[in-house]
């Protein structure tokens, strides 16, 4: 082969050589970075979230973002008796402050309805409260009468209740039937106040001989018959058991038939009125003049001192011992004087108090805040959570729920009124406190 030949078949083998390579790389495949892959793909958190999707057995609040949390109070708020719901609303009002007024990104509403602290008020109020979607919870009622004739229509419309203030034993009984399922209570049971009654009245006054008088009211019987229970068992007589109406003025027939018992005491755990008619009028009746006379928590007000006059001083009065409140009590006191301006009302503002801050707790716990600002709260889950409560630190103590609704410390004082003007009543004044802790 001449040296021309050779050299032409050579550079036809290199430039073959070249063609093939650039061949190979035309057809080589796109690198996995340089196609749109899988993972380029919108994240599923990148994605429009799906609408919560409510499975709750009792359902949901929708709350939407413009939109307050609706929390109600119903109880009684007009007529002789108000002082003791309004004092009970303040309680909740002040819980609400304490929050800023906002929970989970809203405002909290609260609504109210008078329930008269009769069956019939509550009953209407409650058939109110239960047709209104938008409320969460409620704080209520404050009359356990209230509670007997509105707590179905609570319980069956979802919504969860807890009463301040209610203290008939028959309330939380662990056989109460599931209109009930709705209903917790903050308050004492009557089980432990009648019994303390009892025993201040036999071991430290040292009465053997008593008489009550109730008006009919579930509260008012219930109390004075576990402390007539209680009496007899340590030894005492119950010389005579009474009952007046509710709306009663003259109190002399019943007392004139309790005076020819002779008692040495005569408890009456009514409610304002009937309470004022009886002490205004029991130093009339020939045989009463020195009885001593003992109510409990239901005229645990300066109303009662207005309404009884100058008789009223040296009463007793059962109530919750304040004393014995673990949380920072007082800091609450400074808040109500700051606020209203005066004396708290009644019994169980603190117990309002602590009943608000579980609802607020439980509803931390189970609400649904979507990105918007929505909010969804379940209401069965909600019940649960606030069954649940443990160890809550309220500033009535440390307070748990029992499977039946009792979340309450029972511990019980008794006070006795120093002075017949309603102005001077500030039973935790330190100094000069009316009335004043007198047992334990």
């Amino acid at each position: 082969m001449n040296k021309r030949l050779f050299t032409l078949l050579s550079l036809l083998v290199i430039a073959s050589m070249a063609l093939t390579a650039c061949g190979t790389a035309a057809t080589q495949a796109p690198a996995a970075t340089d196609a749109p892959a899988a993972t380029d793909a919108p994240a599923a958190t990148d994605a429009p979230a799906a609408a919560y999707e409510c499975t709750d057995a009792l359902g949901c609040v929708k709350i939407a973002p413009d939109e307050p949390l609706h929390m109600a109070f119903w109880g009684v708020l007009s007529g002789a008796d108000s002082s003791l719901g309004e004092d009970s609303k303040r309680g909740v009002e002040i819980a609400i402050d304490d929050k800023g007024g906002k929970l989970l990104g809203h405002d909290i509403l609260l609504t109210t309805e008078d329930a008269l602290c009769t069956p019939e008020g509550g009953a209407t109020a409650a058939s109110k409260l239960a047709t209104d979607t938008s409320i969460v919870a409620l704080v209520g009622s404050t009359c356990s009468d209230e509670t007997v004739g509105g707590i179905a229509a609570i319980t069956q419309a979802g919504l969860t209740t807890i009463s301040p203030s209610n203290t008939r034993p028959a309330l939380t009984d662990p056989n109460r039937g599931p209109d009930y399922a709705g209903y917790l209570r903050t308050a004492h049971s009557d089980a432990f106040q009648g019994k303390a009654v009892a025993e201040f009245a036999y071991n430290f006054l040292g009465v053997r001989k008593a008489a009550t008088i109730h008006d009919g009211s579930a509260y008012a019987q219930a109390l004075q018959q576990v402390f007539s229970d209680n009496f007899k068992e340590l030894g005492g007589e119950i010389v005579a058991q009474e009952a007046v109406a509710k709306d009663a003025t003259d109190m002399k027939p019943v007392l004139t038939t309790i005076a020819a018992k002779q008692p040495e005491f005569i408890y009456y755990p009514v409610f304002v009125a009937v309470g004022g008619y009886i002490t205004a009028q029991v130093r009339d009746v020939p045989g009463l003049e020195d009885v001593k006379l003992a109510g409990s928590d239901g005229i645990f007000s300066p109303d009662f001192l207005k309404a009884s006059g100058p008789n009223v001083e040296g009463v007793y009065l059962s109530s919750p011992d304040f004393s014995a409140f673990t949380g920072d009590y007082a800091g609450f006191l400074k808040k109500h004087e700051a606020k209203y301006g005066g004396s708290t009302l009644s019994t169980f503002h603190a117990h309002a108090y602590d009943a608000a801050n579980i609802i607020f707790a439980a509803l931390e716990k189970v609400a649904v805040v979507e990105a918007d600002g929505t909010v969804y709260v379940p209401r069965q889950a909600l019940r649960d959570a606030i069954y649940a409560t443990k160890d809550f630190p309220g500033i009535t103590g440390n307070l748990s729920c029992s499977p039946s609704g009792d979340c309450g410390a029972p511990v019980i004082a008794v006070y006795q009124v120093v002075n017949a003007d309603p102005a001077s009543w500030n039973p935790a004044d330190p100094t000069n406190p009316n009335p004043k802790k007198v047992w334990p």
